[in-house]
């Protein structure tokens, strides 16, 4: 069934256009048909005006509901209108006055074609009627006539044409003009649904500042009616803090036609007869200027959209206050950590002397059984020693405060020292320690402490979870910028999920009171510091039973000085020129 466009107007425009295209080829086909019998009758009294005209109606009713159907629509209203320019210019070169019927006609196509089609057949349509103009003069001076004669006849004949034309046409004109009401009116129906309905609170003001619309929704956001917003209304709900910032925001969208947005605090009513005290929510004022083009000078009006981000205020100020309490949490641990360190070192350091003196013999002869626990009591007191010297590193780096004094050194002159700090670990595990250095490497800038620090916690980390009589493989190469120095092992391995946790303070593969193997798990914290401070990274592969390998890339020329983070010095020399990295090819590529 098909719907009526008034109907079903809530469509789109084109849709109400092709409507009316099929109504007027109907309304041509029946004007064709009904005229066809007297045409007819005029064909046995000799006169073939009529017939043609009829012919030609109902020819182009028939073929614009054809195209119709086929959804031509643009085409079946060409049909139309051309039709009409033919009929006028028949009855124009049939009257030899150049004001007649026919002309009459001819004028009516172009403004039916504003109707029903678009620009190229409008533009068609003009240039054929200044055609039948030309042929309307041509006829009136004879030059162009037809071959039957017409007196009254003519007359009645052509303002039949001019008056079933005129009426199409205006049933078109009104009929579109109704449907485009009722489109506009059902969306503006719509818009106002959608305005009155949607969660922001909206409101339209004039360019001197009087409130022209206030949504529905602004009575749940303020929690009163809708005209207690009129006038200084709006005003008087904002915080008094948060005014000046309100009334900028609207003069530079009012005055400069700018879009501000603000937050402001804004008084909300809570309903009921026994209500409590108003309190003020954080509102989003988005002020949007709604410019005329053709009067640029004026104020503009002001589209306000208003939105309650109260619960985004408060958990964003959850968040600072989480936030600053992690920060004191931290700075607190910190200072915990130094204080304890700084505390342990001292009894830690008579402990470790006053045994060394005792497994020494300088106190005098102990018996094996006081010298094996005076043994115990050293390398006790040495490894907590070590751990406090962790605990302080982890802390300094966390707090930001661990300095790099870098210098050129030799990355080859780093292996030697590192590997007498873990041989006496190596040999207790029977671990066997090899190198793979090549000839030429470049000079490195770097704090060497640091850098001898990462080696004995890599180095010491593969001894520690190697299998025995295994090998661990200390090599290093030069990968563009950067010096690559690898420490692989052949012990247990670690599983994915470990991989991506390496660097995590206090986190152990092993964990639990079950676990094989002692440690604190800060060596990897501290070595993933040191190298982030070198502008470095550190890449871990491994898989569980076959090992682990631990790469770290420093820069070669060193950490990249922060300006952001630094102020202005001036220099009392000439700083170093970054040192030319020549070209070298090691032949030796291994897969670490």
């Amino acid at each position: 069934m098909r719907t009526s466009p008034v109907r079903g107007a809530g469509g789109r425009p084109d849709v109400l256009r092709r409507e009316a295209i099929a109504t007027s080829a109907r309304w041509i086909l029946v004007a064709g048909l009904v005229g066809m019998p007297a045409a007819l009758y005029a064909l046995t009294q000799l006169l073939l005006l009529p017939f043609v005209l009829a012919v030609i109606g109902t020819a182009a009713g028939v073929l614009a509901l054809a195209l119709c159907q086929r959804g031509q629509y643009e085409r079946a209203a060409a049909a139309q209108v051309y039709a009409t320019l033919l009929a006028g210019l028949l009855l124009t070169v049939v009257d030899p006055a150049i004001a007649d019927f026919g002309l009459a006609v001819a004028v009516l196509a172009p403004v039916h074609a504003s109707l029903l089609t678009r620009t190229p057949v409008k533009k068609r349509a003009w240039a054929i009627l200044v055609v039948v103009v030309a042929c309307g003069v041509l006829a009136h001076l004879g030059v162009l006539a037809w071959p039957e004669t017409f007196g009254f006849a003519y007359a009645l004949i052509a303002g039949a044409v001019f008056t079933v034309t005129a009426v199409i046409v205006a049933l078109s004109a009104n009929r579109l003009n109704s449907v485009f009401e009722v489109y506009e009116k059902a969306q503006i129906n719509a818009f106002r649904h959608l305005i009155e309905h949607v969660q922001d609170a909206v409101m339209r003001f004039a360019g001197d500042g009087t409130v022209l619309f206030t949504s529905r929704s602004a009575e749940k956001l303020f929690g009163c009616r809708r005209f207690e917003l009129s006038g200084n209304g709006l005003v008087e709900r904002i915080h008094v803090m948060d005014r000046p910032a309100y009334l900028t925001a609207f003069a530079e969208a009012n005055q400069d036609g700018q879009t501000r947005r603000v937050e402001i605090r804004m008084r909300r009513d809570e309903p009921g007869p026994s209500a409590a005290p108003p309190r003020f929510v954080w509102v989003e004022a988005s002020l949007t200027p709604v410019i005329d083009e053709d009067d640029p000078g004026t104020r503009n009006e002001v589209v306000v959209l208003l939105r309650d981000v109260t619960e985004r205020h408060d958990y964003m100020n959850e968040l600072q206050r989480a936030r600053k309490i992690a920060e004191e949490a931290s700075s607190a641990k910190s200072r915990f950590l130094a204080t304890i360190g700084h505390e342990l070192r001292t009894p830690l350091n008579a402990i470790v002397g006053f045994s060394e003196m005792m497994t020494s013999g300088v106190v005098g002869e102990l018996s094996p059984q006081h010298q094996e626990y005076a043994t115990l009591i050293q390398q006790s007191g040495h490894h907590l020693i070590e751990v406090v010297k962790m605990l302080l590193d982890m802390s300094r780096l966390e707090a930001g405060r661990f300095e790099l004094t870098t210098e050129p050194i030799a990355p080859e002159s780093l292996v030697e020292p590192c590997l007498k700090m873990v041989d006496a670990m190596a040999r207790e595990k029977s671990v066997r320690l090899m190198t793979d250095i090549p000839r030429s490497l470049p000079l490195l800038i770097a704090d060497e402490r640091a850098c001898r620090q990462i080696l004995i916690n890599l180095l010491s980390n593969a001894v520690k979870f190697s299998n025995e009589h295994s090998v661990v493989t200390l090599a290093m190469k030069r990968q563009g910028r950067h010096l690559a120095i690898s420490v692989a092992d052949h012990g247990i391995g670690m599983g994915e999920e470990s991989v991506q946790r390496i660097g995590e303070p206090f986190f152990q593969a092993q964990d639990g009171l079950a676990r094989r193997y002692e440690g604190t798990g800060l060596g990897l914290s501290i070595v993933k510091g040191l190298v982030e401070l070198h502008d470095g990274t550190l890449h871990a592969s491994s898989s569980p039973g076959e090992g682990t390998v631990m790469t770290v890339l420093l820069p070669i020329n060193g950490p990249e000085t922060k300006v952001g983070e630094t102020g202005a010095v001036t220099p009392l020399h000439r700083d170093p020129v970054t040192q030319h990295m020549p070209q070298w090819h090691d032949e030796r590529k291994r897969a670490l």
